[in-house]
């Protein structure tokens, strides 16, 4: 299962690659703030427990594979390790001041993942440096997981070190996961579900890896006798623990971005972890694809609960045929062996059990009798299977076996089906009579009459349940590797009916009560869910609080960033786009208007962490705007910050990285704090009669600004030291013209210059002397961009956009507008956005031949002339700033 898949996951859905949630704070506070440049939410409201998702991903994301450190002992229910033990004093305290919730545990990985996605050209560095860091993570906290179910006297013995290394892990798992949160929020919908749900729901996986990671945990001292057939019962393993931080983090993506990331992301994941494979005959799974069943099926669990009714109805014949029947077909196969044997199957077994339990008690059994006939029927009917095999034992080993030919075995159903002898010791361990009744007492009580028609060999299966009744008496009971917990005797529970819970006529979570033959709608006095439910913890998946753990279904809370409209639209094409595609598409989506100058928009520059934008008009004011995603497409947004310190119209806004300034450019250069608004510095012309007509701020971590004057002039000022760093002549006896536009390259090194003649200069930074001029254009230069590998783009008003290398006499690349010229365009990657004053959109390669394809801006997404453009790298978002004073924000 380790390649991409090919087709569609068949849900039904589009064939999405990427997903992640957490379960706390769900949404950005009215009272986000922007400082340092980071995003801080004052005091967030935390959330309930932990939630239930699923997911679909790509294989192509470029993150570690390896399993995450666990979660503390409450995350996991029945867990042996306690919140002490799994969480830092002082630095969790610190974290919960920040983030207002103290069940923010998540994984590291797609922390990392999110950050090398800020700088496309270091991924694949990041992503070996985070496989390292997740693998060391991983092996501390299993063995923090280890000593958890110590005793004191054990601990106490330990090395000092080992326990001080302990602690420094849940530090750092702690602090990453509060990251992952962090930047699922700060990157917006697109950028969160193609890297960190993505990278998250492929590292669920490796939390089942390995038969240690598949044994139950058991808290020390209890010794539960298995006196009822309860699956709700939490019987989580180890790998339920260490995913505790990755279902945290998932969940808490869907909380803040809504339902779809739960139905578009999650589900067809699931479906793409629990698909047959390729070949039809008889295989063994390897450990990745058994790792997989039991991530998919724990997942599951989680999305059922946050599903609200009608969208679990809409989906919930593809999960029928989707999740529920892939798996049972592995968990009862007849010739498919597990890698970690009967261990493994078993812990399916349960979890599987626990799944169509906690669909059934959501839907009631009218709709069991619907939909999940033929899953329950088949799981029910491996009992019958096996009850046949043991008496057809001399059929079973056949002269041709040892050519690798299995027997087929006639059944009483009618039908024929391959078997391996060999698998038959494996499953009579798993399907024993401990598990059928186990299974059959509360599938008794939830299906009721229903269960006739739905189990043609309940009867059989009910002798087996009775059979192992008589086999245990109260003085011997021992627990074997399936027994489940004694269910709690609280009211809801009926002691008589063999731990099943009475029937007080609610059916489903519907909220009707039947009343005789009357529905009835409960007051809004009674609880959420039915009393029916209480006292069942979470159908078998890791656990929480106890509250949590007897939830059945949960609200995802409305969110001003939830996806809707055309938000919700461009998410949905953008996860299913493969983080391989690294070209530029422009569908023309509406995401934002950013209305507020009254003036005609001249420059608009992204900053570099991409969730705060600044735009100059003729107004004379520079604005901060926000970029966090909210509303339909539809919505418009306020400014942060208004700069209205410049008293002529604005051609120039920048950010100077290094010191996080903004500099802007009315013909006296401004230099400010974007925080605070507050003025740093102002430099007006050295001259009067000399105004400046360029500016550019170098890459960090230079701190210097580059300014241009009519005179041909270039100037450096540092803007951490009063007065002139450097002062270099471009004219060198020629009469260019006006300086009209200045690229520093990526390095700092070279400066170029376009002149109004269409001759440009380039510049060493280092040395002061002029390394190349040349008469590049026939009009007056636009525009110029500088590009990693001495690559300059430059565009005139004689309609042509050209690709020069540096020190090359020929232009690489020559494209030519059939209208207009290209006054503006922006980089991305190895391509060239291009916007004209007609309002069209193009994109151009850096490196093949000439051709560029064209979109015309239609009136209802984009009103007015187009002035300028920015384009957003990572978030692949266009701002696009027009002649009436708003700017928009596309896709």
């Amino acid at each position: 299962m380790d390649g991409e898949p090919t087709a569609s996951s068949g849900l039904g859905l589009p064939d999405y690659t990427s997903g992640v949630s957490f379960h706390d704070q769900a949404y950005l506070p009215e009272t986000e703030d922007f400082q340092a440049g980071l995003y801080v939410a004052e005091s967030p409201q935390p959330q309930e427990a932990e939630a239930l998702s699923l997911g679909r991903l790509s294989d192509k994301s470029s993150t570690s594979e390896t399993s995450l450190g666990e979660e503390r002992a409450a995350d996991e229910g029945g867990a042996p390790v306690d919140k002490s033990s799994l969480r830092s004093g002082d630095s969790s305290q610190d974290l919960k001041q920040s983030e207002g919730s103290e069940e923010e545990e998540e994984e590291e990985e797609g922390c990392v993942v999110l950050e090398e996605e800020e700088g496309d050209g270091e991924q694949d560095e990041i992503t070996r440096a985070s496989e390292l860091t997740l693998a060391d993570t991983v092996l501390s906290m299993d063995t923090v997981v280890a000593r958890g179910g110590e005793t004191d006297g054990e601990e106490e013995e330990g090395p000092l070190t080992e326990q001080s290394e302990g602690k420094e892990q849940k530090i750092l798992l702690d602090t990453a996961c509060k990251m992952v949160r962090w930047l699922s929020a700060k990157l917006g919908p697109t950028v969160a579900s193609r890297y960190v749900a993505r990278n998250l729901l492929r590292l669920l996986t490796s939390c089942y890896v390995g038969p240690t990671r598949q044994q139950f945990t058991v808290s020390s001292g209890e010794t539960p006798p298995l006196s009822a057939g309860n699956i709700y019962q939490k019987r989580p393993v180890l790998g339920d623990v260490v995913s505790g931080p990755v279902l945290n983090c998932l969940l808490h993506i869907a909380r803040l971005y809504g339902e779809p990331v739960l139905t578009y992301q999650y589900l067809p994941y699931i479906s793409y972890l629990v698909a047959p494979g390729s070949t039809s005959g008889p295989s063994r799974l390897n450990s990745r694809k058994e790792a997989g069943l039991l991530a998919a099926v724990t997942l599951t669990q989680k999305i059922i609960v946050y599903l609200s009714d009608t969208t679990l109805m809409d989906i919930l014949p593809r999960i029928s045929h989707e999740v529920l029947l892939p798996v049972l077909s592995f968990l009862t196969s007849l010739v498919t062996g597990f890698p970690s044997g009967a261990q493994a199957r078993t812990v399916l077994c349960v979890k599987t059990i626990s799944l169509i339990a906690l669909i059934c008690l959501r839907i009631g059994q009218e709709m069991v009798q619907q939909h999940l006939s033929e899953p329950v029927a088949t799981f029910f009917q491996v009992f019958s299977q096996l009850h046949e095999l043991r008496h057809q034992d001399l059929k079973l080993d056949p002269a041709g076996r040892s050519e690798g030919q299995l027997p087929e075995v006639a059944f009483s159903d009618g039908q024929q089906r391959l078997v391996d002898p060999s698998l038959l010791d494996e499953l009579q361990k798993v399907f024993t009579l401990e598990m059928a009744y186990t299974i059959y007492v509360p599938f008794s009580c939830l299906l009721g009459d229903i269960i006739r028609k739905i189990i043609p060999n309940h009867e059989l299966v009910g002798e087996l349940a009775g059979l192992y009744l008589e086999s245990i008496s109260p003085s011997s009971r021992s627990p074997a590797s399936v027994e489940p917990p004694v269910p709690s005797t609280g009211p809801e529970w009926d002691p008589q009916s063999g731990g099943c819970p009475r029937d007080d006529g609610h059916s489903g979570t519907f909220g009707s009560v039947l009343v005789g033959n009357r529905i009835q709608i409960p007051d809004d006095s009674q609880p959420e869910s039915p009393s029916l439910l209480g006292p069942i913890p979470g159908a078998g998946s890791g656990g929480l609080s106890s509250e949590e753990d007897h939830a059945l279904k949960r609200e995802l809370p409305r969110s001003a960033h939830g996806l809707s409209g055309n938000w919700l639209a461009y998410w949905q094409y953008e996860i299913g786009v493969s983080q391989q595609d690294a070209h530029f598409h422009f569908h023309q989506i509406r995401l934002q208007s950013f209305p507020g100058h009254s003036g005609a928009v001249k420059c608009v520059a992204p900053l570099s962490s991409e969730d705060f934008f600044l735009s100059g008009s003729k107004d004379r004011t520079v604005r901060l705007w926000p970029l966090y995603n909210s509303g339909d497409g539809t919505s418009e947004t306020a400014p942060r910050l208004v700069y209205a310190q410049h008293r002529k119209s604005i051609f120039f806004v920048g950010q100077l990285e290094a010191p996080q300034y903004v500099v802007s450019c009315d013909g006296a250069v401004h230099v400010w704090d974007p925080f605070t608004g507050k003025t740093l510095r102002v430099m007006e012309p050295w001259d009067s009669r000399v105004p400046l007509t360029a500016v550019a701020v170098m890459p960090a971590p230079h701190t210097s600004i580059t300014m241009a004057s009519s005179d041909s002039t270039l100037r450096f000022v540092d803007c951490r030291k009063p007065g002139l760093q450097h002062e270099f002549r471009l004219g060198g006896g020629l009469n260019p013209g006006l300086v009209r536009s200045l690229a520093v390259s990526p390095s700092g090194r070279s400066v170029v210059a376009g002149f109004s003649s269409g001759f440009m200069v380039l510049l060493d930074t280092r040395t002061g002397l002029v390394l190349r001029g040349w008469p590049a254009h026939e009009g007056d230069i636009l525009q110029i961009k500088a590009v990693e590998g001495s690559v300059l783009v430059s565009s005139s008003s004689d309609h042509s956009l050209t690709v020069w290398k540096e020190l090359e006499q020929k232009p690489t690349h020559h494209y030519k507008s059939a209208s207009d010229p290209i006054h503006t365009f922006d980089l991305y990657g190895s391509e060239v956005v291009t916007g004209t004053v007609a309002n069209k959109i193009g994109v151009c390669s850096l490196l093949e031949p000439p051709s560029q394809a064209t979109t015309k801006l239609s009136s209802e997404n984009f009103r007015g002339t187009l002035t300028s453009l920015a384009l957003l790298p990572t978030k692949r978002h266009l701002l696009l700033g027009s002649d009436n004073g708003v700017v928009r924000l596309l896709a």
